[in-house]
């Protein structure tokens, strides 16, 4: 079926893997492992966060919704990744356009999130060590929940908004160069002229919002804190900057992978298509090192670790 031209197709094909057809037994059983460790440690960091009362403060609620956040996105993507390794033998994956644009959607919000949370972090360390006597006023559970809505609809509004100006773009070509589907990959598939146009922009316009700006607010934030730490003792610079840098690693591990990502789709007409499986796995690897972070550098919450893995190992 045709409109003016343009072919506007069911389903898609997604080639991330055509040029590794050849090892999909291999990259089956890395993913496999990856997803396994990746659902092992963030439920084992969630479920320390959720059942020890002593955890049960703003900073631990960010991580925890954070690591949950990570775990959802990473559900939506790795089953999905894994059975089409395990049914495609020579590497090209058909999905409908309805699966493709609802996978897309995820991606985008849940992507936003995490940069949103990671922001609400930032806020939140910055008002507990530069602000210490207001803190209890500024951080009230009730505002921690608001705070928390924040960071997940409007990710997820804006996503659903820019889904449905995708999903009216006619298609002109059904091969997509990726592993998944994600929106901006969907627009570049149109050749819908000013419709096309329109729609990244407000793709462009979304990422400002839900990534550019909440990774500023993150720097500056930080570079206060840092600011003050100078001014202060040794001490409680040592303390306060320790609280601090698993988020900084993890935003920092967020924010290479975005920008790679970004480099290397500007760069991809010019780069051989065996890179297009390393474009594509930018956003799932840094998952994996959450938990891994959180649980090792948080002091809090490694100790509970080390204390539930061994009686476990006792009895």
């Amino acid at each position: 079926m045709t409109s003016a031209g343009f072919n506007v197709t069911s389903s898609l094909t997604l080639v991330g893997f055509s040029s590794m057809s050849g090892h999909s037994s291999l990259l089956f059983f890395v993913f496999l492992l990856l997803y396994l460790f990746l659902l092992f440690s963030d439920s084992l960091v969630i479920y320390i966060i959720c059942s020890q009362r002593a955890l049960h403060r703003p900073m631990f609620a960010f991580v925890a919704s954070f690591l949950l956040n990570s775990l959802t996105g990473s559900t939506l993507i790795y089953p999905k990744l894994l059975s089409d390794l395990l049914l495609s033998g020579a590497g090209l994956v058909q999905v409908s356009r309805t699966l493709c644009l609802c996978q897309g959607f995820f991606v985008s919000s849940l992507g936003g999130a995490s940069f949103m949370l990671l922001s609400a972090m930032a806020f939140d360390r910055y008002l507990s060590i530069c602000h210490p006597m207001h803190y209890a006023v500024l951080v009230t559970p009730a505002k921690v929940v608001l705070m928390l809505l924040l960071c997940w609809m409007l990710p997820a509004i804006l996503g659903g908004v820019t889904t449905l100006l995708v999903s009216r773009l006619p298609l002109c070509r059904a091969q997509l160069d990726r592993a998944y589907c994600d929106i901006y990959s969907l627009v570049s598939l149109s050749c819908a002229g000013a419709e096309a146009q329109l729609s990244g922009l407000f793709i462009l316009l979304i990422v400002t919002a839900t990534v550019f700006l909440p990774a500023a607010f993150i720097l500056f934030s930080y570079a206060r804190i840092l600011f003050i730490c100078l001014r202060r003792s040794r001490s409680f610079s040592s303390k306060a900057l320790q609280t601090c840098l698993p988020h900084l690693l993890v935003f920092f591990n967020y924010s290479i992978s975005v920008c790679l990502d970004l480099m290397l789709r500007h760069l991809q007409s010019n780069i051989e298509s065996d890179s297009t499986l390393i474009t594509s796995m930018l956003i799932l690897l840094p998952t994996v090192l959450n938990p891994v972070v959180y649980g090792l550098k948080l002091k809090e919450v490694f100790t509970h670790v080390k204390r539930l893995l061994s009686c476990r190992r006792d009895s």
